[in-house]
C-alpha cells in the first residue's frame, strides 16, 4: 500500500509539471496582453490618449517583451522558490494577496458541496438499487432527473427568494453586510454558515443527482451476481450481507468520481458565485480572464490544477484501500 501511494505522488510531479506549463499557455493564447487590452479599452471608453513610453516602460517591468519560455520560467520559479504568484495588473496587488482569502472560501464552499453530494447520494442509491421500482424508487429518480435538469443559476434564484422570505437571512454572498469586512469571531462563523447552505445545495445538486443514479445502477448490478445468492442461502444477515459485499465493491466508480467531482464543484461554482455574489475563485478568475491579467489568472488556475491532482491522489488511495486488486494492476 505504501508503495502504491509513493508511486503515485512520484507521478504527481510531472504532471504538475505539464500542468503549469498547459495553464500559462492557455493564459498566453489570446493575442495581445494586458497592456494591449487596457489601451484598448480607455480609447474605446473616453478616447483618452496613452502615453506609449508608459506603457513600454510597464511592458519592460513586467516582463512582457521577454520570450514565452523565460516568462513561463520566471513565473513557476518564482512561485516554487519564493512563493511569490506575480502582480495582478488589473487590482495592482500582489497576486498572493487576492488568491488565499478566495481560494480558502472556494475550498470551503466546495468542500461543504461534496460532503452534501456523497451524505444525500450514498444513502439514496442504496435505497433505489434495494427497493428497486418503489414508489420511494420513482420520487428519488424523478427529483434526480429534475436536479440534472434545472440550472444552477435557476435554483440560486429561488433559493435566494425563499431565503429571504422564509428565513429572513440576506441573500447573496456568504456574510452579511455587517461581517463583510468584520474580523473572524463566533458571530461571524455563525452568520457565514447560515449563509454557506444556500450555495452548498446550488453546487451539489446536479451531482447528487448523477451519483444517484451511479451508485443505483453499479449496486444493481451487484445484486444480481451469484456471491450475493450464495452468501444469502448461507444464512447471512440481509443488511451485513449488502453492507459487507455488494455495497463495498459498488462504491469503486463511486469513489473513483472524487478526482473529477472536486473541480467540477469549483467550476461549476462559477456562474452560480457570480449570480450569488459570492467572494470565491469564479468571478475573480473570469474578469482575470477577459482582462488577460495574466498572473493573477494563470495563479487561480495552477491552484485549481493542483487540487484537481490531490483529488485524484485521495480518490486513488481510497481506491487502493476499497480493492487491493487496483495496487497491483
Amino acid at each position: 500500500m505504501l508503495r502504491y501511494i509513493a508511486r503515485r505522488i512520484l507521478l504527481m510531479i510531472p504532471t504538475l509539471i505539464l500542468i503549469s506549463l498547459v495553464t500559462f499557455i492557455v493564459v498566453q493564447l489570446p493575442p495581445g496582453d494586458y497592456l494591449n487590452a487596457y489601451v484598448a479599452q480607455l480609447t474605446q471608453e473616453g478616447g483618452e490618449t496613452v502615453d506609449r513610453e508608459q506603457i513600454e516602460i510597464l511592458r519592460e517591468r513586467y516582463g512582457l517583451n521577454e520570450p514565452f519560455l523565460v516568462q513561463y520560467w520566471k513565473w513557476i520559479s518564482n512561485i516554487v522558490f519564493e512563493g511569490d504568484f506575480g502582480r495582478s495588473f488589473e487590482w495592482e496587488r500582489p497576486v498572493s494577496e487576492l488568491l488565499w482569502g478566495r481560494i480558502a472560501l472556494t475550498f470551503v464552499v466546495s468542500l461543504a458541496s461534496l460532503l452534501f453530494v456523497y451524505c444525500v447520494a450514498f444513502p439514496i442509491g442504496v435505497y433505489s438499487a434495494i427497493r428497486k421500482y418503489s414508489l420511494g424508487d420513482y420520487v428519488f429518480t424523478f427529483f434526480g432527473f429534475l436536479g440534472l435538469a434545472v440550472p444552477n443559476f435557476l435554483l440560486a434564484l429561488v433559493l435566494m427568494v425563499t431565503s429571504l422570505q422564509v428565513f429572513g437571512v440576506t441573500p447573496g454572498g456568504l456574510f452579511s453586510p455587517e461581517y463583510a469586512e468584520a474580523p473572524w469571531s463566533w458571530a461571524k462563523l455563525m452568520d457565514f454558515l447560515a449563509h454557506l447552505w444556500i450555495p452548498m445545495i446550488i453546487i451539489g445538486t446536479a451531482s447528487t443527482a448523477a451519483l444517484i443514479r451511479v451508485m443505483r445502477a453499479n449496486l444493481l448490478d451487484e445484486l444480481n451476481k451469484p456471491y450475493v445468492e450464495t452468501a444469502r442461502a448461507k444464512g447471512q444477515s440481509e443488511a451485513v450481507l449488502i453492507m459487507r459485499y455488494p455495497v463495498r465493491i459498488a462504491l469503486n466508480p463511486f469513489v473513483s468520481r472524487l478526482g473529477w467531482e472536486l473541480p467540477a464543484l469549483v467550476s461549476g461554482a462559477a456562474i452560480t458565485s457570480i449570480v450569488l455574489n459570492l467572494p470565491t475563485a469564479g468571478p475573480i478568475l473570469l474578469s482575470a480572464l477577459q482582462s488577460q491579467d495574466m498572473f493573477l489568472a494563470g495563479s487561480f488556475i495552477l491552484i485549481l490544477s493542483v487540487l484537481t491532482v490531490i483529488g485524484t491522489l485521495i480518490s486513488d488511495i481510497l481506491l487502493a484501500w476499497l480493492d487491493p486488486r487496483i495496487r497491483y494492476s
